[in-house]
């Protein structure tokens, strides 16, 4: 059979945004580190080993992604470098970020409650970069791209990839949709922008490589809920079909995402 007809079993992508101690998490977004730590380690034990996306797409095309779990984590937060990368280091996982180039070195303004927190600057989005991790875009300010109009659209997509493009000297091949919102007009900006793929969190029959779907990991989810989110995710989400990756050493190569967390 081919590649285009063979069934695989859904991928399991994570998706983190805030590390750091905090009591005061309206927006349930904060894992502390000590959490994180015993969540990888939970992870490490069964054999699972944390990626970014980009390497979780390129594996799966090469028939080498059983074991891997994408970890992603969102909006681009400085703690994400201080406290998230070491522990990621600890037990050799990879991850991505997904980044705002247009608040570089500010906050989380677009949250109306809970704390201000910053944001990673340009050396810092280096430094994730040089520390083995993958950096993708999250539009440049944490817009919902489904209430833009063309001009911010392409702004938000195409101008974001251009600015991270040359913040870190290399492409930019992810995108993650500002609030998980996604319609179909978004995703042909984000395509014709030239990312490769693109997550968000339940797209439903949108699910696609340019829609990926992923599941939410906070601060209650303790070893017996991770395993209930492993046991469960290939029910909760549209399965994805196989589509052509481009990987970064092929030019194209059969893919299948699976279906979400």
């Amino acid at each position: 059979m081919s590649a285009d007809t063979v069934s695989a079993g859904p991928l399991w992508a994570a998706m983190y945004h805030s590390i750091t101690d905090s009591t005061d998490d309206p927006y349930r977004v904060t894992v502390s580190p000590g959490r994180l730590d015993r969540q990888l380690r939970w992870m490490r034990r069964r054999g699972l080993t944390g990626v970014s996306m980009e390497r979780l797409l390129v594996a799966r095309a090469e028939g080498r992604d059983a074991g891997l779990v994408g970890l992603t984590f969102d909006d681009g937060y400085a703690d994400f470098l201080t406290n998230a990368v070491p522990l990621l280091h600890r037990y050799e996982f990879t991850a991505t970020v997904y980044v705002l180039p247009g608040r570089l070195g500010g906050t989380n303004e677009w949250d109306g409650l809970g704390p201000r927190k910053p944001l990673l600057t340009e050396d810092g989005i280096r430094e994730a970069s040089a520390a083995g991790m993958e950096i993708g875009s999250h539009g440049l300010r944490h817009t919902d791209l489904t209430e833009a109009d063309d001009a911010l659209l392409s702004e938000e997509t195409r101008g974001s990839r251009e600015a991270l493009s040359a913040i870190t000297g290399g492409g930019v091949t992810g995108f993650c949709y500002p609030y998980g919102t996604v319609d179909e007009r978004a995703m042909a900006a984000v395509r014709d922008a030239g990312y490769r793929y693109a997550v968000g969190i339940s797209p439903g029959p949108l699910t696609g490589l340019f829609a990926l779907p992923r599941v939410h990991i906070g601060q209650e989810d303790t070893a017996p809920r991770l395993f209930l989110k492993r046991a469960l995710h290939g029910r909760r989400r549209e399965p994805v079909p196989y589509v052509a990756y481009p990987g970064p050493r092929t030019a194209r190569t059969a893919v299948s995402e699976g279906g979400g967390a």
